[in-house]
């Protein structure tokens, strides 16, 4: 080990008393005074203070505006919605008002076509299982049924729909599979 390494106050170099430290001099080989150099460090200060400042003003807004973002994602799809939501109550007055069952049919339909539109347009599609093979991810099986016709594991039977948003899924299909025929 060098006597540098044992002792650290020798490497110290004392810039303010040191005669043979030059500081950067400007244009005409001045030396900037101590006075001014505290006065540009002091201002540099300031800088970097506000910069913190600016930043953390910055951070706030966004996480503000990000906030609101997340509060009022859903205001265009419950506008799209809201006609339906009219349409299902004209239906209910008409069901009141008449007995013409296949005009109400008809009614009820367009409404549940109405929906999945507007579900479709905001990626919110069915899931079609039907006669596919069984696929966890987007059902759930809740019943087996014997049957020759299909190989086992296949969805014979779909009793609630399922939807899924984009590659999420919303709610699993319930469906029902084959299982294979017993031997007799």
């Amino acid at each position: 080990m060098h006597d540098s390494e044992l002792n650290p106050q020798e490497n110290h170099i004392d810039l303010v008393s040191d005669p043979t430290f030059e500081f950067f001099a400007d244009e005409e080989g001045n030396e900037p005074e101590l006075g001014q150099l505290r006065e540009e460090l002091a201002e540099a200060n300031d800088r970097v203070l506000r910069a913190r400042a600016e930043l953390e003003n910055y951070r706030a807004r966004i996480h503000r505006q990000m906030e609101e973002e997340r509060k009022y994602a859903s205001l265009d799809f419950m506008r799209d919605l809201l006609p339906v939501w009219d349409n299902l109550g004209r239906a209910l007055d008409a069901v009141e008002k008449t007995q013409n069952t296949e005009a109400l049919t008809e009614g009820v339909r367009l409404v549940h076509d109405q929906l999945l539109k507007v579900l479709g347009k905001y990626h919110c599609i069915p899931v079609e299982p039907l006669y596919q093979p069984f696929d966890p991810n987007y059902q759930e099986s809740i019943a087996l049924f014997p049957n020759a016709e299909h190989p086992p594991n296949t969805v014979i039977e779909q009793t609630t729909i399922g939807f899924r948003l984009h590659d999420r899924v919303v709610r699993p299909a319930q469906v029902v599979l084959t299982a294979p025929v017993p031997a007799e």
